[in-house]
């Protein structure tokens, strides 16, 4: 049976109703992940949870270990990977508290370590798509059985943060081609591919991104939103390892 792990973001440090089993701490070739992996069950099948920001959420996006995240999950035998995302919405129709399951990405960051062969051994990618589609028609199918809105795709706009975006950059974006916005979706998609594992999003719109809502980004909206979001994020995950 493949192993599936679960990483939380903003919002998801913890997982209501995960039921852990072993905790794992780990030294990888490329130093700490973020927390400790959590082993146990989730809606009745095993799963591994990852807190991609820590424990207590202290880690900004562009300081996360994506590469020892990826490498430790890997190395318990993970082969599946639900990614859990907090976003923007750039257009209008992705409302807060909406769930996305983006099939396209856009990297505006830069400075991570964003890759395992940096040395003695040069290996290309194939990055066209980079959600794995069976997981992803997974995702959607589970969420047509659940009563909450879904969007089953869009382009997710990937920033360095950990400050949000200007009007002008978000306006940028639009015209890009990206619906979403966040911190956090890269390097962490591109490593999971250079391991092999197959690697899904599902985000949550926490709010509207910059210039496209009513005035300014109140943290404490987005904190309220991520709430609600939140706990649909975990039925559809829990509807989701059914059919897995």
């Amino acid at each position: 049976m493949k192993k599936i792990a679960i990483i939380g973001g903003t919002g998801l440090q913890s997982l209501p109703g995960f039921s852990p089993e072993s905790e794992d701490y780990f030294n990888t070739p490329y130093g700490t992940p973020s927390a400790p992996l959590l082993q146990g069950t989730f809606a009745g099948k095993p799963v591994v949870f990852l807190a991609r920001h820590g424990k207590a959420h202290s880690i900004p996006p562009h300081k996360i270990n994506y590469r020892a995240n990826i490498w430790a999950l890997h190395s318990v035998g993970v082969r599946e990977v639900l990614a859990v995302a907090a976003v923007g919405g750039i257009h209008r129709h992705m409302l807060a508290k909406h769930l996305v399951i983006p099939h396209q990405l856009i990297d505006y960051t830069w400075g991570r370590e964003h890759t395992f062969f940096e040395e003695n051994h040069v290996q290309h990618i194939d990055f066209t798509e980079p959600y794995t589609e069976r997981l992803r028609q997974k995702l959607i199918h589970a969420a047509s059985t659940l009563s909450f809105e879904t969007h089953e795709q869009g382009v997710y706009g990937a920033t360095q943060g950990p400050r949000l975006e200007t009007a002008a950059e978000i306006e940028r974006m639009a015209w890009d081609g990206c619906d979403i916005v966040g911190m956090t979706g890269m390097p962490e998609a591109a490593l999971a591919r250079e391991m092999g594992l197959e690697y899904a999003c599902c985000a949550v719109v926490a709010n509207a991104a910059a210039g496209r809502g009513d005035g300014i980004i109140s943290m404490t909206e987005i904190e309220e939103n991520l709430v609600n979001g939140m706990e649909n994020v975990r039925q559809l995950l829990a509807a989701a390892l059914q059919i897995l």
